[in-house]
């Protein structure tokens, strides 16, 4: 019998190369894969940083910031492991105050710390309503590790027996194995706004005297009225103490900041530890459209080799004392007596630098 086999593989070759029949082999081109976009990452940021953000603070611990500013009827705090990304950064809201009371409104001012193995959060408010003159300063505690989540305990009203007057702006000195809190207050007699600090026996209570450690002095702090020292913050370097605070009306475009000095083993309750600087070491500029520059933080970059200053101003002139207040940030350097060197406000929408390590 023939091998037919002999005879079709001829054919069934033929069949294949003219690309007849089933047997056909021939295939359809395959398109390339396109290959993903090269990711393309920013180095620079600009301010501002938010739309809106009166007396921003900013606390650091275990990798990320905590972001807060004043809302008015709620307190909330911004998460990010990077500032330049503040803007894209969810916030969440830790405190709604009640609806009446003494703490119902007008909440300004927020400030976060760990003390003691808690989160404190530090605010100033007083009765719902227009009468401002009722504003004390409060704290709440959170015993979780990290303050966007847990329990916030309502500690009460954080203030001196010997002398319960309007109290704003309260933050936390640690110096010499003591703590200290600093707070903007009136005296009892005048609206003036004045420095003052007390000793505290713990995270929410003050004990012994109140001291006034600066009061509206300069024509610069002038500018009002209501003549004003207020929003106190501090910075160490080397060995010194560095008390940056807020001088004239909040709603002037003179608002500015002014430096106290002291050294870092001086006992901080002592008016005489402390030296004042007589012209503004930060201050509006309007070619950078930075008006009512003040009320600042501090923060280290992720790497901890540089040091930020954010602070709140106005884009106009005129503005006041409300929520176009926007937040911005920039690097800041040290002069040589070892004091802070902020420069001048950089011009907004310009790109800058993100912090190292971000």
């Amino acid at each position: 019998m023939p091998n037919i086999n002999r005879f079709a593989r001829p054919v069934l070759l033929v069949l294949a190369l003219l690309g007849g029949g089933a047997c056909s082999t021939t295939k359809e081109p395959v398109a390339p894969v396109a290959s993903p976009p090269p990711v393309v990452t920013r180095t620079t940021f600009q301010n501002p940083l938010l739309p809106s953000g009166p007396d921003p603070f900013v606390a650091q611990r275990d990798g990320f910031y905590y972001y807060l500013h004043t809302l008015n009827n709620r307190l909330a705090i911004w998460k990010t492991t990077k500032m330049s990304d503040l803007g894209n950064a969810p916030s969440m809201v830790v405190w709604t105050p009640p609806a009446n009371g003494a703490a119902s409104g007008n909440l300004w001012a927020p400030e976060l710390f760990f003390l003691d193995g808690k989160w404190y959060l530090y605010y100033t408010a007083g009765p719902n309503g227009t009468n401002l003159g009722l504003q004390r300063t409060w704290v709440l505690e959170n015993a979780s590790p990290d303050p966007t989540t847990g329990t916030w305990v309502d500690k009460g009203r954080i203030f001196n027996p010997n002398a319960d007057f309007w109290a704003i702006d309260g933050t936390v000195l640690e110096q010499n194995g003591n703590r200290y809190f600093l707070w903007s207050g009136h005296n009892g007699i005048d609206a003036v706004q004045r420095i003052y600090i007390s000793q505290m026996s713990n995270p929410w209570t003050l004990t012994g005297p109140r001291v006034e450690l600066s009061r509206p002095q300069y024509a610069w702090e002038n500018v009002g009225p209501p003549y004003v020292n207020e929003g106190p913050e501090i910075i160490k370097h080397d060995n010194k103490t560095f008390l940056i605070y807020s001088a004239s009306f909040c709603a002037a475009d003179e608002y500015a900041l002014g430096q106290l000095t002291a050294s870092s083993t001086a006992d901080p309750m002592l008016p005489s530890s402390w030296t004042k600087a007589t012209q503004p070491v930060f201050g509006q500029r309007p070619a950078a459209r930075a008006y009512a520059t003040g009320h600042n933080g501090f923060f280290k970059s992720k790497d901890g080799k540089e040091d930020w200053i954010i602070y709140h101003a106005n884009s106009n002139p005129g503005e006041g004392c409300v929520d176009r207040r926007n937040p911005r940030m920039q690097k800041f350097t040290w002069n040589p007596d070892g004091s802070p060197n902020f420069g001048v406000p950089v011009p907004i929408y310009t790109d800058m630098t993100k912090p190292s390590g971000e």
